[in-house]
């Protein structure tokens, strides 16, 4: 397995200011009666209240980053309601600095195609990640843009055999193979966690997933003869013993330990 590996997650809130110029809807009007207006046409019509991915606006972008020197957790989070720009920005900063093998599950079908609109909405510069081989030759035949590439590996995808119909959930997956799973909550309750103020545990709730994300990773590569058994089980004694050691500064580490004993 090589590395530098980085392995992300994103959570995501409605875009009620967005919501609010698309549709032409008056700027006093409360952010809690034009999502309710929008979600009543919706509900009426037969539709699903899920809002498109351009009007998804970044709360919490969490990582596993795998390298030589160890393994780290970390978070870029809109803590003031005005940095998405910012975490965003962070985000691909990280590829640029690293140029890492990046991982995630369904991220080709949700979590990048976010993070590249809101990119575009906020200015972000990217140029390595959006190489295709004008800078870098390597990238004309492995870049992070090619859904059969694999700089970026959706696992998820690739494991459907990129067929919509054979997806499997982070969750499901999770458990059959041993690791917690999910953890708090899940994607349909962040944006009423959001409400509530509850925005650190929307952040450890992404982080578990992001979790469950690489370990997955890791088993994926015993699979394809990227970590032999004793490297595998050397990987996931590693990733228990890290988390050890951020459980007393974080305690969703311990519930994560406790659920996976």
């Amino acid at each position: 397995m090589a590395w530098p590996v980085l392995v992300f997650d994103i959570e995501s809130i409605p875009d009620v200011a967005g919501l609010r110029a698309t549709r032409g809807m008056p700027a006093d009007l409360p952010d809690d009666q034009v999502y309710a207006a929008w979600a009543d046409e919706r509900k009426a019509a037969g539709q699903s209240e899920f809002l498109p991915l351009y009007l998804q606006r970044i709360l919490v972008i969490s990582c596993v980053f795998r390298s030589s020197e160890g393994l780290r957790v970390h978070s870029f989070v809109d803590r003031d309601n005005a940095s998405e720009g910012r975490i965003v920005q962070s985000f691909f900063n990280s590829i640029e600095k690293h140029v890492p093998q990046l991982v995630s599950w369904n991220g080709g079908g949700f979590d990048l195609p976010v993070l590249h609109y809101r990119g575009l909405r906020h200015g972000v510069v990217a140029d390595k990640y959006w190489d295709l081989g004008d800078d870098d030759r390597e990238f004309k035949w492995n870049n992070y843009i090619g859904r059969y590439h694999m700089r970026h590996l959706d696992l998820m995808d690739l494991l459907a055999m990129y067929q919509p119909r054979a997806n499997a959930p982070l969750d499901a997956m999770a458990k059959l193979c041993g690791f917690p799973g999910k953890l708090g909550m899940d994607g349909s309750q962040v944006w009423p966690a959001f409400q509530r103020g509850e925005l650190e545990d929307i952040r450890r709730y992404c982080e578990t997933d992001v979790m469950n994300t690489y370990l997955l990773y890791c088993r994926f590569q015993k699979m394809r003869a990227g970590l032999t058994e004793a490297e595998y089980e050397q990987e996931i004694a590693f990733v228990r013993q890290t988390l050890g050691g951020l459980a007393a500064d974080e305690p969703h580490w311990r519930e994560y330990l406790d659920a996976w004993a």
